[in-house]
């Protein structure tokens, strides 16, 4: 069992920046490929950037290509969404997740393990 826990969301004005953290409850540094989600009010979940463990590549919506950057610290348990440039359409709630086996990385389907969402609003 895996427990996640995000940190690091807020209100900011569009163009601004923010960092989102995930807390691992257990080792997540072999086998689980991880992935960050938003969902807005009214519309479904859609995927916004993944770490892939076999690969060791990352992933982007092309919503976010550019302006997010998704990182991971082994050592720690932890990953991190560093997001700039934000638009008043990103606002939303994130959520990051987590699981061994993941097939696809942009389906939210795949992933066994999931955090509380942590809340991002951009004003305009």
């Amino acid at each position: 069992q895996v427990q996640l826990v995000e940190s690091g969301g807020g209100s900011v004005q569009a163009g601004g920046s923010l960092r989102l953290s995930c807390a691992a409850s257990a080792r997540t540094s072999r086998n689980y490929s991880m992935g960050w989600f938003r969902q807005a009010p009214g519309r479904e979940r859609e995927f916004v950037a993944a770490f892939s463990w076999m690969t060791g590549r990352t992933y982007y919506a092309d919503s976010v290509k550019d302006r997010f950057t998704i990182s991971r610290d082994n050592a720690k348990n932890t990953m991190s969404l560093q997001m700039s440039s934000l638009k008043p359409e990103d606002t939303a709630a994130y959520y990051c997740a987590a699981s061994i086996q993941v097939a696809q990385l942009r389906d939210g389907a795949e992933y066994e393990y999931w955090g509380q969402g942590t809340q991002v609003t951009v004003s305009s």
